[in-house]
């Protein structure tokens, strides 16, 4: 006769597991709208996409190109950080290098430890697509003056803090690992 106790449990953990997705696949559909709205609305048919240290745009391309480079950046590869890692996980046989690995990847905590890991990949992932809609809206704001003038104030402000988020979150994911549980 079939066990049906260890069904069930997977079942609720793979629900949890989709649930966990919905903000992180929600902000990624803001991401989307935003890019395309703005570049819709607010950007030239040539958009100034590069910028000196001084703000000085010394790099164009189409609005053509920049929408796909630019919806590349913020939805597709935090969508690949994400599910791609999330498929590793999910394969007993994936190298998974990890502090103490033999420990956290343990049959009795791998499940617990992927969880882990996919919801803190989903927080990278987020703040990634997040950094480049606040570039994106930096460019539009740029392409809106004549000539397009950057902040770089505000280019550096933001990158300072997604350093000062990736530092924070890698101190996170590390301490997790660095203690094993007794």
């Amino acid at each position: 006769m079939p066990d049906f106790h260890v069904q069930p449990a997977v079942r609720w953990h793979d629900m949890q597991q989709g649930r966990s997705s919905i903000p992180f696949l929600i902000l990624l559909a803001c991401a989307a709208a935003f890019i395309g709205v703005t570049s819709r609305c607010s950007l030239p048919a040539v958009v100034a996409s590069h910028f000196n240290a001084a703000g000085v745009a010394n790099g164009f391309m189409t609005r053509a190109l920049y929408v796909p480079f630019t919806f590349a950046f913020a939805v597709v590869l935090p969508l690949l950080l994400v599910f791609l890692s999330s498929r590793a996980l999910n394969n007993p046989k994936a190298r998974i290098n990890l502090p103490n690995h033999e420990y956290w990847l343990a049959p009795e905590r791998r499940a617990e430890t992927a969880d882990f890991v996919r919801r803190h990949l989903a927080r990278f992932a987020s703040m990634l697509a997040l950094l480049v809609c606040y570039v994106h809206w930096l460019v539009v704001r740029a392409n809106a003056l004549v000539p397009p003038s950057l902040s770089s104030f505000r280019f550096l402000g933001g990158l300072g803090v997604f350093l000062i988020f990736t530092g924070v979150w890698v101190m996170v994911f590390l301490g997790r690992f660095r203690k094993i549980a007794r």
